[in-house]
């Protein structure tokens, strides 16, 4: 049979044409994901990134839902993003995952984008929120070194949006960058805390402690405010790892850490002294108030329960000292140094342990003795 020549013509044409209109559309993506990415790279707060990644401009991307599921084990990026003012809790599509297995169900197969329906049982976790739910989804694995650090999740009320065959490698290079920036970003936060945290509770360390120790005292004395110091040590701690193990003492210590922290301001200092003990430097507080914080803090961690890594929960108790530094109070206020301080509140520590444990003394305001001279 022969063909239409003209016919043939005009269906080549119209071949080319949706070609070209495919191409000119493929590039106008690859320019708005490297909008995106070059965004991305030129960012160094950790939750500016983050923000970026979740709220992206709804005029450019299509998109319905965006939700990032990181992993956490140790809570530290939650942590960086309190010390920065985030309250994680007000993103509900920010989401942490403490188990590296939590992050591998949901690629059981292979590390490559996920692309379908939303199925409500596999999908709803990473979806939250009282909207209808998407009808389309595309789950991207977020990898560094073979290993999953999340996975960045992207929604559409259309069910076909995200079907099985459609290209995902801007989205593939769009998770490669996103992996490459977060992992960037939290290196570079840890980097600013190296050397002045501890690496177990990741709360700050005894170098930290003692540097804002005389910054604190110095400020005290030039402005006349009163300084407590608390010295906070887990009762019977040896008993805890000999019972449960060294993985549960970490845990416990890391908890307790979490306690304390909860009951100060963002502006007291609170740091691993050593061990199983913590210091606390509470600026503009006086004697009666820094015991009410000790209490506290006493009660919290009396009432928590802690849980046991292979299962079961317990509980710890701790013994505070508090000691309060008022330079009104004293004629040779002058002369008092952190040193000072410091040893009061190891002092009222003492005899909250030797009373009996799981309580606070108070010793307030702290006079300095007439042997002076020795703590000079």
């Amino acid at each position: 049979m022969i063909k239409d020549p003209h016919a043939e013509n005009l269906r080549l044409r119209q071949h080319v044409e949706e070609f070209m209109a495919q191409a000119r559309q493929n590039e106008l993506k690859l320019r708005r994901f490297q909008s995106l990415e070059l965004r991305l790279i030129g960012l160094n707060s950790l939750f500016d990134l983050i923000e970026v990644i979740l709220y992206p401009d709804a005029a450019t991307f299509k998109w319905d839902f965006v939700t990032l599921l990181l992993l956490d084990p140790e809570y530290e990026i939650q942590r960086i993003l309190e010390e920065e003012g985030v309250q994680p809790d007000n993103h509900p599509t920010l989401m942490f995952a403490t188990a590296q297995d939590d992050l591998e169900s949901l690629y059981p197969t292979s590390l490559f984008p996920l692309v379908g329906s939303y199925r409500p049982r596999r999908h709803h976790a990473l979806f939250p929120g009282p909207r209808r739910a998407p009808g389309s989804v595309m789950l991207l694995p977020l990898v560094r070194r073979g290993k999953l650090i999340g996975s960045l999740n992207i929604g559409s009320h259309a069910g076909n949006h995200f079907s099985k065959g459609v290209r995902t490698d801007f989205f593939e290079h769009l998770a490669a960058v996103t992996a490459i920036c977060l992992e960037n970003a939290v290196n570079l936060e840890r980097l600013k805390r190296q050397g002045l945290t501890d690496t177990l509770t990741a709360v700050n360390n005894r170098r930290f402690f003692d540097q804002r120790l005389g910054e604190e005292i110095a400020s005290t004395k030039r402005d006349g405010k009163d300084l407590s110091c608390m010295l906070l040590d887990v009762d019977h701690f040896k008993s805890v790892n000999d019972r449960h193990g060294h993985q549960t003492g970490d845990l416990v210590l890391r908890e307790v850490a979490a306690l304390i922290r909860a009951q100060l301001r963002g502006s007291d200092v609170l740091a691993r002294y050593g061990g199983e003990e913590f210091a606390a430097l509470l600026s503009d507080t006086g004697a009666n108030e820094a015991a009410e914080v000790a209490e506290r803090i006493r009660s919290s961690i009396a009432e928590h329960a802690f849980r046991m890594a292979q299962g079961g929960e317990f509980t710890v108790t701790i013994s505070i000292g508090v000691a309060t530094f008022d330079p009104e109070q004293d004629a040779n206020a002058r002369l008092c140094t952190g040193d000072f301080l410091v040893d009061q509140a190891d002092k009222a520590l003492y005899t909250a342990k030797d009373g009996g444990r799981n309580r606070v003394v108070s010793i307030g305001p702290i006079r300095l003795p007439e042997e002076w001279p020795l703590y000079a």
